[in-house]
C-alpha cells in the first residue's frame, strides 16, 4: 500500500534522527517532470520513497529505517488555478 501524489513539482520531504552530534538531517523526493508521482511505502520496518514514471518504472528510490523518522512530509504541487 503506498501514498500516490501525482504532478510535476510534488514533494516528499524525510526528516531522520542521525544520531549522536549529527542531529536531525533532512531528504527530498520530488517528482521532476510531469507525469511522475511519489510514492511512499513501507516494508519491514523500511520506509521507501520512490520518484515513479506513469507506467511504474522508478527513477529514483530512497530508503530509511523506520525507527530513525522524525517526519515524513507530503508537499503537494501547487494547483494551476491557484487554490
Amino acid at each position: 500500500m503506498g501514498i500516490y501524489l501525482d504532478m510535476k513539482g510534488d514533494r516528499v520531504e524525510i526528516v531522520i534522527d542521525a544520531g549522536g552530534t549529527l542531529g536531525p538531517r533532512t531528504y527530498e523526493v520530488v517528482a521532476t517532470k510531469a507525469g511522475r508521482r511519489v510514492d511512499v511505502a513501507t516494508r519491514r520496518g523500511l520506509v521507501e520513497v520512490s520518484e515513479v514514471t506513469r507506467s511504474g518504472t522508478p527513477v529514483r528510490t530512497a530508503r530509511f529505517m523506520a525507527s530513525r523518522i522524525l517526519a515524513l512530509v507530503e508537499h503537494p504541487a501547487a494547483d494551476r488555478d491557484g487554490g
